[in-house]
């Protein structure tokens, strides 16, 4: 009953997927989402039995559904391993999965390839689902591939605009150099130990008394690399804030529930990997450090709302993976969940703004719209104060979690954490202010038709920022049901005692006052003083270059994308021309030949009993010198 159960969690999204694609044309528009959202919605349903059944079952449940390699004593089955860390990605990665393909019914209603839309989405659904539960590397490796083409595919789903085609490429291609160091961690860590299935690993590697150091090191940091890649890390994070070419609820499913946690879930699942390299584990909290306060900086300056909220993800992954280097995989799954709520409501959030002011993203063109889109703006508040660490929502725990793991651990790198909290808080406001407040500074045309979303796109909203509020209930101090669950995935939670004291309380006020500073500067700025972001021509300075993002695609380009091309051109036009020069060369020659030749095939008699003679005369001439 599990196999057969955990193929419908799998193939549900893929059927959706066939029957989209094969047949939505037909089918019509609305038909189309219904088939896309029920198919998540299955699996999420499939989701919570398992769920259920994993509370009887601590080890977890294994399928093989058969042997699909075999080299001497290297094997690897093709097989699924659902356990308390697969199911608690599986509840977010389906269940707004689900609101994302509700949403998008109302949303993509006026796109004339709706169709092919849900069929991508739902294909996107279901490479993460692979990803998540297989039992292995390689067939994790598969839905890891698969989620970056689906990205590509929906990044760039409104192809027609040559824009958007460029930032499908720029994802496809940074997340495929990331994906070469988790290959080669894979093919080192096949190498080491003869398998790659996630139990035999743990099992190998724990019960070894002669572990090569220097190896595992290099396979955890190009695992490391891989997870970069995915999940929008120093020095390849500048695919995601591109990610925004596609349609809006294609954003919250990247940076809410599917591809983005792809990296903290693959070095969650090998914690007892990189427990074991702690030079690597100090890269990953100074990159995740670094890349949380890079990030936050260039966030303070954006005004496409949907550009805000893209490095706004960048910074919290950022404190995921310092978490993650620090060794509390648990505090970065806490704050994965709580992210996940509170981003899909943001994005989805933003979607609807959009959606109302028929395309608008810059916010210097918005303001005023709280009277108009009173739920929007209630559910938007609700994630902005989440986000922000404001006491008693979701991102209050997780976030404070972080910031209290990396005091204990490493000062400098709380305070680096601690700025770039502060930065979200503000630059989360000067969102809401500068699009909810005040006047509106839209067109005439626009502000007749502001008006509230549909229900289709309300529903999700209020369900995820109720989540939003509640959603830090899994994992209060003291009496952690997260850490609980997750026990036998990590087992040193099982012996960790976490309690809070004076510090404790000290570095919880010293964040909340933080927050709220923040929030407060974005008030008397953008409330009190009414400003307005200046046009692009007038912004100067180092606001100038955090509104440019510090020049580092600028940078890429003239390091790597005009040489390679330079290179390309230069092949193209003097190698590629010169080689053709001498095939074609070839080519005459044999035909000028061929040409002089035809010219003997005249037809005369006499001419060709002469050649004759002579050919006769040459061969009896040589037999007779040979003897």
């Amino acid at each position: 009953m599990n196999t057969n159960l955990a193929l419908l969690l799998l193939l549900a999204p893929f059927l959706g997927f066939l029957l989209n694609i094969l047949f939505g044309s037909r089918l019509g528009k609305t038909l189309s989402g219904i088939i896309g959202t029920m198919a998540v919605a299955v699996s999420f349903a499939v989701t919570f039995y398992f769920f259920g059944a994993i509370a009887a079952i601590p080890e977890g449940i294994h399928i093989s559904l058969f042997e699909w390699i075999q080299i001497s004593n290297f094997k690897v089955d093709f097989g699924f391993q659902l356990d308390q860390l697969s199911v608690l990605w599986l509840l977010f990665v389906t269940g707004i999965g689900s609101l994302i393909h509700l949403y998008s019914i109302n949303y993509m209603h006026d796109d004339e390839n709706m169709h092919k839309y849900f069929a991508y989405l739902n294909l996107f659904v279901f490479f993460m689902i692979t990803l998540v539960i297989g039992s292995n590397l390689l067939v994790m490796f598969i839905g890891w591939e698969g989620v970056g083409l689906c990205s590509y595919l929906l990044i760039g789903f409104w192809h027609k605009n040559q824009e958007f085609n460029d930032a499908a490429k720029k994802a496809f291609i940074m997340n495929r150099i990331g994906d070469l160091g988790l290959l080669i961690g894979i093919f080192i860590l096949g190498m080491l130990f003869s398998t790659l299935d996630f139990a035999t690993l743990k099992t190998a590697i724990s019960g070894a008394t002669d572990l090569n150091m220097y190896w595992l090191s290099v396979a955890a940091f190009a695992l490391f690399i891989g997870a970069c890649g995915k999940s929008a890390q120093i020095p390849l994070y500048t695919w995601l804030p591109d990610a925004m070419a596609g349609p809006t609820p294609v954003s919250a499913l990247i940076h809410a529930a599917t591809m983005v946690t792809a990296g903290i879930f693959m070095i969650t699942r090998l914690n007892f990997l990189f427990d074991l390299t702690p030079d690597v584990q100090n890269i990953i909290a100074i990159v995740g450090a670094v890349t949380a306060l890079v990030a936050a900086t260039i966030g303070l300056v954006q005004n496409d709302i949907k550009k805000v909220l893209a490095y706004s993800t960048v910074s919290q992954l950022g404190l995921m993976f310092l978490a993650l280097g620090l060794g509390a995989y648990e505090v970065a799954v806490f704050h994965v969940i709580t992210h996940a709520f509170f981003k899909a409501c943001l994005f989805l959030g933003s979607g609807s703004v959009i959606h109302a002011l028929h395309g608008e993203q810059d916010m210097r063109n918005m303001g005023g719209l709280k009277k108009a889109m009173p739920i929007t703006f209630a559910t938007m508040l609700i994630a902005s104060l989440a986000i922000s660490g404001v006491p008693l929502f979701s991102g209050f725990f997780s976030k404070d979690e972080i910031l209290l793991v990396a005091f204990h651990h490493n000062i400098p790198l709380w305070v680096v954490a601690s700025i770039a909290s502060i930065m979200t808080a503000f630059y989360m406001f000067r969102l809401m202010f500068l699009t909810f407040f005040k006047e509106f500074r839209g067109t005439a045309e626009q502000k007749h038709h502001l008006h509230e979303s549909s229900p289709l796109i309300t529903i999700p909203l209020i369900v995820l920022a109720f989540l939003a509020t509640i959603g830090g209930l899994i994992s209060l101090p003291g009496n952690s049901w997260l850490n609980e669950y997750l026990t036998p995935i990590l087992p040193k939670l099982a012996t960790a005692e976490h309690h809070l004291g004076t510090t404790e309380y000290i570095l919880m006020a010293i964040a909340v006052i933080g927050g709220l500073v923040g929030i407060g500067i974005a008030y008397a700025k953008y409330i009190k003083q009414n400003a307005v972001p200046s046009e692009d021509a007038a912004i100067t300075g180092f606001s100038k270059v955090l509104y440019n993002k510090y020049y580092v695609d600028e940078f890429y380009d003239a390091i790597f994308v005009k040489p390679i091309n330079f290179l390309s051109r230069f092949f193209r036009d003097t190698v590629e021309s010169g080689l053709s020069a001498l095939v074609f060369g070839f080519g005459k020659l044999t035909n000028e030949i061929s040409y002089q030749g035809k010219k003997v095939q005249n037809g005369s008699i006499g001419l060709y009993l002469f050649a004759f003679v002579l050919g006769l005369c040459a061969i009896v001439s040589y037999l007779f010198l040979a003897q």
